[in-house]
């Protein structure tokens, strides 16, 4: 038997239901990097009385890079969970989500910090 062989008997097909689901969580993964990409936008052109220039820069930097990390992030998890799923093989674990919430967490305190400051 060959390894394509071998590969094509371990991968099975999945429930259409299991992989529309993990598709969602894929796009709210890109609606969230979205979100933070606008409000990268937002910060840098729509605020321009909230801190300095470089502040406002640096903070819509920090957002533009989280929301870069999450949507790239975001496709390895929906890829790993689709290989997982058509094995048969438990879901890995995921350190996007724990990550992502400290990262918010961290941008966040910087823009109301640049908020209550400007």
């Amino acid at each position: 038997m060959s390894d394509a062989d071998r590969a094509e008997e371990r991968d099975t097909v999945v429930d259409y239901r299991f992989s529309l689901a993990n598709e969602r969580t894929f796009l709210a993964y890109v609606r969230t990097a979205l979100a933070l990409n606008a409000g990268a936008l937002a910060v840098v052109q729509l605020l321009p009385d909230v801190a300095t220039a470089g502040w406002r820069r640096v903070a819509a930097v920090m957002l533009a890079v989280l929301g870069l990390v999450v949507v790239l992030a975001g496709y390895r998890r929906w890829s790993a969970n689709e290989r997982a799923m058509r094995r048969g093989e438990p879901l890995p674990d995921s350190w996007l989500t724990p990550i992502l919430a400290v990262a918010v967490t961290v941008v966040s305190a910087v823009v109301a910090v640049l908020v209550i400051t400007g």
